[in-house]
């Protein structure tokens, strides 16, 4: 499926059954549809707070692909053992089936990413977050990676068989990215003035 950015428009990535929704900051109506009886409420938690929000329109997303990370074990997949920026090095040597444009960094970000453990200073790996998105009783590993002009990249890991799979990849201008239950939600700003942009990323086991 073509990658487009509309109002109330929906697609499916490998991560993500994706619901992107114009939202004004009066509360007009708008948000994710019902998907059926809701696990028990989790208090949402917000991601990175310590970032500036973005003030530029968001690029349209992309269709997810999986990805192994190569070179990383999982021991009791426990993804909290791992190093963060370990996994973010081993992630750029990580290959996907089809390139949805959403896996490549900036060469900037890159150099920074290789030069993490020598210049910590100016490594754009942020803190790392941890929470069950697929529903299988595990937490996966979600990274943010700061790149150039306001812009994150996300990415989130999950163990799988003793070694680790990415499972959403993308980047955005974001307002703010926050986990509510088993969802992953990015705000992004709109071109449109006092409207935003509302991403919502949820598992769905059927586009592994």
């Amino acid at each position: 499926m073509r990658p487009h950015r509309a109002p109330a428009a929906t697609r499916t990535a490998v991560f993500a059954l994706a619901t992107l929704t114009l939202l004004t900051g009066c509360g007009a109506a708008g948000g994710l549809k019902s998907a059926g009886e809701a696990p028990s409420a989790v208090e949402p938690k917000s991601l990175w707070p310590e970032l500036p929000p973005a003030s530029s329109a968001p690029y349209d997303y992309g269709e997810g692909e999986t990805a192994r990370i190569p070179g990383i074990r999982v021991s009791g997949g426990d993804v909290r053992r791992l190093d963060p920026v370990t996994v973010a090095q081993a992630g750029l040597k990580a290959k996907t089936d089809r390139d949805s444009g959403l896996d490549e960094l900036p060469d900037e970000t890159v150099r920074q990413i290789e030069a993490c453990r020598t210049a910590p200073d100016d490594c754009p790996v942020l803190p790392p977050y941890y929470r069950d998105l697929t529903g299988d009783g595990r937490d996966e590993l979600v990274l943010g990676i700061r790149m150039p002009d306001r812009q994150l990249a996300v990415r989130v890991y999950m163990p799988d068989e003793g070694r680790l799979t990415r499972i959403m990849s993308t980047y955005d201008a974001v307002i703010s990215v926050e986990l509510a239950g088993r969802d992953l939600i990015m705000r992004a700003p709109s071109v449109i003035q006092g409207y935003e942009y509302r991403t919502a990323w949820s598992w769905d086991d059927r586009q592994r």
